[in-house]
């Protein structure tokens, strides 16, 4: 049998010294040692600043007539279960609402083809109050976060997971999704008549 190598016992990497003509005189200077942190220092802490209409969690700039942001998925959801958007709309909320869609959320149904034309006709619908995008791209979910954080006067209709998952980490943004045939909202304030299931 051949010999083993074994690893001697505590051995080091043998380092260069900072004295060392390799080694270029700004890097020379030895790290400085982070002081101790004093417990008695006071922590500064970055908070994440929420708006003012914000009150107990709750939106206050929420009110009738309700304008809802929709997603493309979400008319997609509404054909397949035979539901009126904007009546269904009302019915959930029992007030008026405006359904609103941006530039993107149409460029993206466009982009879907002809097996997607009866969407694309829902949302060309008259009732429906069209967006204008400035930014680049037509990401359609990173925009209507993007517009949710900056104006919380918006509900936010999708049936998308991912899309959900994101908006909740905003405060004070109802979330509308499709369930047993039927639009439902979370996230409402108790005071404005939405039914809760």
């Amino acid at each position: 049998m051949g010999k083993r190598k074994t690893k001697k016992f505590a051995s080091m990497k043998r380092m260069i010294s900072l004295k060392d003509q390799r080694i270029k005189e700004k890097d020379r200077t030895k790290v400085q040692v982070k002081k101790k942190n004093d417990p008695s220092e006071i922590k500064e802490k970055d908070v994440p600043k929420y708006p003012s209409c914000l009150f107990f969690q709750y939106n206050t700039q929420l009110g009738p007539p309700y304008h809802i942001l929709v997603d493309t998925n979400f008319i997609n959801f509404s054909i397949k279960a035979k539901l009126d958007i904007v009546q269904s709309m009302m019915d959930c909320l029992y007030a008026k609402c405006i359904p609103c869609i941006t530039d993107c959320v149409m460029a993206e149904i466009e982009k879907l083809g002809t097996k997607y034309r009866v969407a694309l006709r829902i949302a060309k619908d008259p009732r429906f109050e069209r967006l204008p995008c400035t930014h680049k791209g037509t990401y359609a979910d990173d925009c209507l976060v993007q517009r949710v954080t900056q104006h919380k006067c918006y509900i936010l209709a999708t049936v998308d997971r991912d899309l959900k998952r994101r908006i909740r980490k905003i405060p004070g943004v109802p979330i509308m999704y499709i369930s047993n045939h039927r639009f439902n909202i979370e996230r409402m304030p108790d005071d404005y008549g939405a039914p809760r299931f």
